[in-house]
């Protein structure tokens, strides 16, 4: 059974969505999970599918692609 995500960091997209970063659990095991959330109808925030879970283990994975994004974007200008 899957527990309530422990937020760590969330931030604006635009006016109705919103980026969490959080650690799940399921079947006894965390996850990493950054997913956009939506602003539904009732005023709340809702987890959309566009998002992605991964395994803790692929936590150095995860910033090391930041890294090379942050890098990219430099090269670009």
């Amino acid at each position: 059974m899957a527990t309530e995500p422990k937020v760590v960091y969330s931030f604006q997209k635009n006016a109705l969505e919103e980026v969490r970063a959080s650690v799940t659990t399921f079947k006894g095991k965390n996850y990493l999970d950054i997913r956009v959330y939506y602003k539904a109808d009732d005023g709340e925030f809702k987890p959309s599918r566009k998002g992605i879970t991964l395994a803790t283990s692929l936590i150095d994975d995860l910033e090391e692609a930041v890294k090379k994004l942050r890098e990219a974007l430099d090269e670009a200008g």
